[in-house]
């Protein structure tokens, strides 16, 4: 049977399969002649380990000839991409305009205790990451909370316990 190489990385004494670093390196080989290259390379880095890991971006950096700054600056800019890891379940509180006026700052606050973590913060277990998010585009349901793809409108705080428990 053959046994998956680990290597080691520079964050802490981490260790990942090569063949995640691998399939970065083959997008980064796919798009490094294209102009842009950089934001595709990005995304399949998430798609890949989650978040940007630092480590990977270094090799992202070398690889492109894009300094670091500079694709801080574009992973720092764009909501979709995270520099931190997500936990298994992505809670999204929509504080638009017409959820914040319906109670959304109730609902985020219920959340935060319920799941002992802070807002933009992942839980202990890594099963959660609560976010405060713009609008979601569903004014009409206000207020809003998503939980990966599944919306969930109407709400009230003590809908959060029901809401937790389909996760758990």
């Amino acid at each position: 049977m053959m046994e998956l190489q680990q290597t080691a990385c520079c964050c802490g004494g981490e260790s990942e399969p090569d063949e995640k670093l691998e399939k970065v390196k083959a997008t980064i080989e796919q798009f490094k002649l294209m102009k842009g290259a950089l934001i595709p390379v990005l995304h399949e880095v998430q798609d890949i380990y989650g978040y940007l890991p630092e480590h990977v971006l270094k090799v992202v950096s070398t690889e492109l000839e894009i300094p670091m700054s500079e694709i801080f600056g574009v992973a720092s800019f764009y909501h979709f991409f995270s520099l931190t890891p997500k936990g298994e379940n992505v809670i999204r509180v929509c504080m638009g305009t017409a959820c914040y006026i319906k109670g959304a700052q109730g609902l985020l606050d219920r959340l935060s205790t319920e799941l002992n973590v802070a807002v933009q913060g992942t839980t202990a277990d890594n099963k959660f990451t609560l976010e405060a998010t713009r609008c979601l585009g569903a004014c009409g349901l206000a207020p809003v909370l998503t939980i990966g793809e599944k919306v969930y409108g109407r709400l009230t705080p003590n809908d959060v316990p029901k809401i937790l428990k389909e996760y758990n």
